[in-house]
């Protein structure tokens, strides 16, 4: 019950902090005076907005009338350069799904490798240190040099990306297992397969779960980076062209786009990781 109440104030908190930020935002989308004097080409190149005096961002009303119209018509395909946002998001789920499922495939064994291995951990601790710091992206000019395809290299770099959260995370969740219960398995006489499937794996599955969380969370914020670089398709490369399209009300609800999906990917997870929770 308190619980309930908790949430049912939580909620009306958070639509009060919802309302008065709309409202912040659209008196600070007012008009702000005389228009100001410029060159025609220049006024033209820049809009309405700069020769009447109102704000050059959109207001919430704005923003929502094209939220709209997005939201009933999402996968619009009218060439190259204009493809609905449904598409564009479709694009970027895919590219981020495919580089962490990649990342999944190694880093998930060869954690587990490194946290039952002491010998293993010594020999490529040295290479994870060095890896690991590099950003992402700086790897994007290399994947295309070598790929030479845009669509597979942002694929890469998410791999690159989401591959050391899972992989520094299931190695510490394996090797801080409970001595106890691998000493009682031992004792049990339980073998290495199974000592591996039906201990180690269920006592560190929580650890392993943070770090699939953590790197689907860094995925989803790469692929916009790196979809601005490689151009083509993709939500990344929706806010880019918008923005050089001077269409900021687009670049607003592609913003909100992003967060919405990442906020879902955590939320899977979160999800998943709460199934692999257990009480000591």
């Amino acid at each position: 019950m308190s619980s309930l109440a908790l949430g049912a104030r939580a909620a009306v908190v958070s639509l009060a902090i919802l309302a008065m930020f709309l409202a912040f935002w659209h008196l600070g989308t007012l008009g702000t005076g005389p228009g100001a004097v410029m060159d025609s080409e220049y006024a033209k190149l820049m809009g309405a907005t700069a020769t009447t005096g109102q704000s050059a961002m959109p207001g919430p009303s704005q923003v929502g009338h094209k939220l709209w119209e997005h939201l009933t018509n999402p996968f619009y395909d009218n060439g190259p350069n204009d493809k609905g946002i449904g598409i564009q998001l479709a694009y970027s789920l895919a590219r981020v799904l495919a580089g962490y499922a990649i990342a999944v495939a190694l880093a998930l064994p060869l954690g587990f490798a490194i946290g039952m291995s002491p010998l293993i951990y010594q020999a490529l601790d040295p290479f994870i240190q060095v890896l690991r710091p590099i950003s992402p992206l700086a790897w994007m000019p290399l994947a295309l040099y070598t790929i030479k395809d845009s669509g597979l290299s942002a694929i890469f770099v998410i791999f690159i990306c989401s591959v050391w959260p899972m992989l520094l995370n299931t190695a510490f969740g394996v090797a801080t297992v409970r001595r106890e219960w691998l000493n009682v398995a031992r004792t049990l006489e339980v073998g290495r397969f199974r000592l591996a499937f039906a201990v180690i794996l269920p006592a560190a599955a929580p650890t392993i779960m943070t770090g699939m969380r953590i790197s689907i969370s860094i995925a989803w914020l790469v692929i916009v980076a790196a979809e601005m670089l490689v151009g083509g398709t993709g939500i990344g490369y929706f806010v880019w062209n918008e923005w050089n399209n001077l269409s900021i009300t687009n670049v607003v609800i592609a913003i909100l786009a992003i967060g919405v999906v990442g906020m879902i990917l955590d939320q899977t997870l979160g999800r998943v990781a709460r199934l692999v929770t257990y009480p000591e």
